[in-house]
Formats: C-alpha cells, structure tokens, sequence
C-alpha cells in the first residue's frame, strides 16, 4: 500500500496507534468512532481517538498551571518577580526544589 493510502490514527492523549487505511479511515469517521483531521486542502490528515465519554480528543487550549513569576507594580515601575519555589508535599512536609532548579539552570547554560 502507497504511502499517501495510509492514514496516521492517533490516541486521545497523542501517542500513535499505528496507520490505517483510506478506505478504514473513512468507515471509522463515518461511524463516529473517530474525529477526522484534515489539511488546509482538505485532504485527510489523520484520525484521533475519541475519549471515553465521546468528548473532543483535542485540546483547545493549553493546560494552565501555576505561573511561577507575574508583574509586579511597584513605585518606581514595574517589574517580574518570580513565586517562591518552597512547598509543602502530599503529606504537610516541607520541600524545597530551589536546588534541583538551579541545577538544571545551571545545565542549560553550560551546554
């Protein structure tokens, strides 16, 4: 089977479940069983898992976190000021990753 026949079938969480065919590819899309992607000429690019509750595989937006550093007004301007790295684990216990931080800042600027 040529290459452009095989369609890339993707797990909701991204990982690849392997490639199928053209003709496989559109039974599953017709079925509802997978979300199609396709190119800006509309081609078919790949298909994507659904979720267990049947919800979009795709992510629309990104993640949010917490945002280690934010502006921070003060009287003579504004500047960035980082959140402190200091937590307490699952337990109450008291941790630092302020060490392991600076490690691997210190790594990136070696190499």
């Amino acid at each position: 089977m040529k290459h452009a026949d095989q369609i890339p079938y993707y797990a909701p969480d991204g990982t690849s479940l392997g490639f199928r065919s053209l003709a496989a590819a559109k039974r599953l899309i017709a079925g509802g069983f997978v979300k199609p992607s396709y190119g800006r000429k509309g081609h078919l690019k790949a298909i994507w898992l659904r979720r267990e509750d049947g919800s979009n595989p795709v992510e629309t937006h990104a993640p949010t976190g917490t945002k280690y550093s934010f502006i921070e007004n003060l009287d003579h301007g504004r500047c960035w000021k980082l959140r402190r790295l200091d937590r307490k684990d699952e337990d109450g216990v008291d941790f630092t990753t302020r060490d392991v931080f600076v490690q691997v800042l210190a790594d990136c600027l070696v190499a």
